[in-house]
């Protein structure tokens, strides 16, 4: 038993506990290229938010992680055989409802540690925020927390050297054999600015990658994300501490 996963915890244990941050993993269930499971977010969001919440229990941070959401938005994936979509605006009901047991329950800090590109927070918590102004909401995409150049040789964002390193590292038999992965090529917009980044639009996953991932994933070592894992999960832990001492009602210098 981990006491610091809420679905572990029991109610002996958490009659008398005092939590200072909730931490709500959110992930999605998709297709991942040929050789990676559907549910490869929500195993990455499930693992790192376990380790990292491992890391920052024992230096003695009064957090729980809340049982991952494994759906996600998806609505650029339409057409994709059973990749689940959830809108934003499911999103917003769901997080609402959690947001009323935490605040009810006087827990006043909430993070939702996302793991899927399509899901964006932002917006969800600002609305939230106005209605329980004696709450901190934060969020945190854990694939921008290091510069994955520095692990990986190939860049990529979705079923990648990355994510396969990863699922290699943590789930092995999941991970059908290299071989079989498409090469992940990505079709670029005609617009010059959303190939910039500075403008946007959604990517129709159909018609910008033939095989759903998006980056090669050929030099994918399960040595690779053991490595990327550790550093990762020490530096989200260090969010998870920052978080469960920030004082909600003054968190700035």
């Amino acid at each position: 038993m981990r006491p610091y996963i809420l679905a572990e915890s029991n109610w002996k244990d958490l009659k008398h506990a005092n939590i200072d941050l909730a931490i709500l993993p959110w992930g999605a269930t998709e297709a991942h290229n040929y050789h990676l499971p559907y549910g490869t977010d929500n195993f990455e969001a499930e693992a790192i938010a376990a380790e990292a919440g491992r890391i920052a229990y024992e230096a003695g941070a009064h957090i729980t992680v809340l049982p991952t959401v494994p759906f996600g938005v998806n609505t650029g994936q339409a057409d994709i055989f059973l990749d689940m979509n959830i809108n934003p605006s499911t999103q917003l009901a769901i997080v609402s409802d959690i947001v009323d047991v935490l605040h009810r329950q006087k827990v006043r800090k909430l993070l939702i540690l996302n793991s899927h590109g399509g899901n964006d927070f932002k917006a969800i918590l600002r609305e939230i925020g106005l209605r329980h102004p004696d709450m901190f909401f934060s969020s945190c995409n854990w694939f921008n927390a290091l510069e994955k150049s520095l692990y990986f040789e190939k860049e990529g964002d979705h079923a990648d050297e990355m994510e396969t390193s990863l699922i290699m590292h943590l789930h092995p038999h999941l991970v059908r054999p290299l071989e079989e992965a498409g090469p992940g090529e990505e079709r670029e917009s005609l617009v010059e600015g959303i190939r910039e980044g500075w403008a946007w639009s959604e990517r129709k996953w159909s018609r910008v990658t033939k095989d759903t991932g998006i980056g090669d994933p050929k030099l994918a070592t399960a040595d690779k994300g053991k490595r990327y894992f550790k550093d990762l999960t020490e530096k989200i832990s260090k969010l998870f501490i920052e978080l469960a001492k920030l004082n909600q009602y003054d968190p700035y210098k």
